[in-house]
């Protein structure tokens, strides 16, 4: 019923401390499945692994309660590009390549006062990025290649920064790991501890033209909130990564949401645009838009028949649109439930058809697969069913309709 979809990836290495408990993960761009190393280090491969890591795996699947460190360019910390999450569990690690002018570090120490941690990446003493020393909570050192001597220097000029936790990066051998516990590091990572490992998971690619319309909605002078909802469950996948995006836990809300709604208003206007933002730039790369008329079809009669059945019609069409989503990318409903941390009303319906949700649901189901001994049984007229269909179809058509054709 549903095409098939594609699949994202994410590196991860392990930090670990001096006792050998993981600190953290450093998060990294992978192309594919089968990458050892990234082939972009730019805006785009870190848009790409935050949008990967914070709304399509989960930042508790690849790091659990540990911290993440993801790289960042000079435009995520100028503030040209957004970072749509807060500090809580998130390292920002100033890549080697970034030139460090009396903008960097005023936009450094503006992401300090937030509460963000720093990390310099592959620190080199003479380069320009001493200014950023006061303000750093980790410097990460090339072990492998610096000079021993050099290697020396550069830990003690750390040293006398007390904020600084060093660690020695690039670990290949058993003797280059003695050597940075006898310098006095804090923190190891490199080949001899752990590679990086790729995580996978299959993902929808929201409607570039979708991205486009809800970044421009969330600019002007008013914000159409109605139209912003609109716009949003009309693409099943822009529906799924931004419920997610709200339900991450390293956004800090007090509550689980269970409908594009809820995800609208707890994200925020800011939010919002933020998250707009990092998908246009993390898809450049997007082949196209993919027609899921079937997911919005389902959704939609979900929502309809709601009504008809005293339920909730936001949460009915959750259920409709994730149930058609898990089928789409050849997964349990279950799992993506879980993925999404979704309430425990739709989980319930999604994992086991339990409650009026599930009831709801098997009824659409039933409809789909023209199962008339189901449809005979069930509380609602079978002709209240075909119209809930119906105008469902002609709802996802004046959706799909405009967004026929390439993406641009």
């Amino acid at each position: 019923m549903f095409p098939a979809s594609g699949a994202v990836h994410v590196g991860r290495q392990p930090i670990f401390a001096a006792d050998g408990a993981v600190h953290g993960y450093e998060l990294l761009f992978r192309g594919d499945a089968e990458a050892v190393e990234a082939d972009e280090r730019g805006a785009y491969a870190t848009s790409r692994v935050i949008i990967t890591a914070f709304t399509e795996i989960g930042i508790e699947p690849l790091c659990g309660r540990g911290l993440c460190f993801v790289n960042l360019t000079r435009e995520f910390l100028v503030g040209d590009l957004p970072l749509p999450f807060d500090a809580e569990q998130v390292v920002l690690e100033v890549l080697e390549t970034v030139r460090i002018d009396d903008a960097v570090v005023s936009a450094v120490a503006g992401l300090v006062r937030q509460g963000y941690r720093i990390a310099l990446d592959d620190y080199v003493f003479g380069l320009g990025h001493e200014p950023l020393l006061e303000l750093a909570t980790y410097v990460k050192i090339d072990v492998l290649e610096t000079p021993p001597d050099e290697l020396a220097a550069t830990v003690a000029r750390c040293r006398r920064y007390p904020g600084i936790n060093l660690i020695a990066e690039r670990l290949e051998t058993p003797e280059q790991l003695e050597r940075a516990r006898a310098l006095g590091f804090d923190y190891f990572q490199g080949y001899v501890l752990g590679r990086p490992q790729v995580v996978s998971a299959a993902a929808l690619s929201p409607s570039r033209l979708a991205r486009v319309e809800l970044l421009s909605l969330l600019v002007g002078p008013g914000i159409p909130l109605a139209r912003v909802v609109a716009l949003v469950t009309s693409d099943p996948a822009l529906s799924l990564r931004l419920m997610a995006a709200a339900n991450a836990d390293s956004l800090g809300l007090p509550v689980r949401v269970a409908s594009v709604h809820e995800a609208v208003l707890l994200l925020g206007v800011d939010r919002l645009r933020d998250w707009a933002i990092l998908m246009l730039v993390s898809d450049l790369d997007d082949p196209g838009t993919q027609q899921l008329s079937g997911a919005i079809t389902r959704a939609r009669m979900c929502q309809n028949i709601a009504g008809r059945m005293g339920l909730p019609p936001e949460a009915a069409f959750t259920v409709g649109l994730v149930s058609a989503v898990a089928e789409l990318l050849g997964q349990a409903a279950a799992e993506l439930a879980v993925r999404l941390s979704l309430t425990g009303e739709v989980t319930d319906a999604l994992v086991r058809g339990a409650g009026p949700l599930g009831e709801l649901l098997s009824l659409v189901a039933a409809y789909e697969a023209s199962d008339l001994p189901m449809l005979l049984a069930a509380p609602l007229p079978v002709q209240d069913a075909a119209r809930a269909y119906l105008d469902a179809v002609a709802y996802t058509g004046q959706i799909i309709a405009p967004r026929a054709g390439p993406a641009g």
